[in-house]
């Protein structure tokens, strides 16, 4: 889906997810040392405003107009300060061993830009800096629940991991997210890989 698309999605609801963070952004990300942070296709923004309100210095960056001006509003709301940039994912300057924690979740875009973005983002975790990934897998849209149902934009936990040179890769698999429906609950099949750079910033 192009910007225009999204902006038109956020601009329907209120808020397409919930105001509060994805439980696994939130789990695995509590507890570390604040720093910089950058949150790429932040959507609304809600996990970089969750994570703000952690201490973290937090750049969230979306071609949505819409997402971002809810995630403005969103931060406003809880006190918070949030670096908010208007650009595609595809062509923005990460930097370079750059960021405390580079978070990219459920960004959906096919290959080969999907590779090149991570690899991007990997390129940018400052070392001793932590990667975290989270998205859609691909045998979600078989065996799981919600998401887009075209593999094109879902992920594997191979190739995400395939991206990462100099990095001790702490998580790497196929999780189980639980969603809350009108009919019951469902489970989602999500890829994790949470992967942190050595100090030395060896690659």
């Amino acid at each position: 889906m192009n910007a225009q698309g999204w902006d038109d999605r956020y601009r329907d609801a209120e808020f397409v997810w919930s105001v509060g963070p994805n439980a696994t952004v939130q789990k695995y990300s509590h507890g570390l040392t604040p720093g910089s942070a950058l949150d790429l296709g932040a959507g609304e923004c809600r996990n970089a405003v969750w994570l703000a309100s952690q201490g973290w210095n937090v750049t969230a960056v979306d071609f949505s107009r819409i997402g971002l001006d809810k995630g403005r509003k969103l931060a406003a709301n809880k006190g918070v300060d949030v670096t908010f940039v208007v650009a595609d994912v595809e062509i923005f300057d990460m930097g370079n061993r750059t960021w405390d924690l580079v978070l990219v979740s459920y960004l959906q875009i096919p290959n080969p830009q999907r590779l090149s973005v991570l690899e991007r983002a990997a390129e940018a975790v400052a070392p001793d800096g932590l990667l975290m990934v989270i998205a859609h897998d691909r045998s979600n849209v078989a065996d799981g629940w919600g998401g887009p149902p075209d593999e094109a934009v879902c992920y594997s936990v191979e190739e995400t991991v395939s991206v990462l040179h100099g990095f001790d890769v702490q998580i790497a698999g196929v999780i189980e997210r639980d969603v809350d429906t009108e009919s019951g609950p469902r489970v989602a099949l999500d890829t994790l890989v949470v992967a942190h750079r050595a100090k030395t910033g060896v690659s």
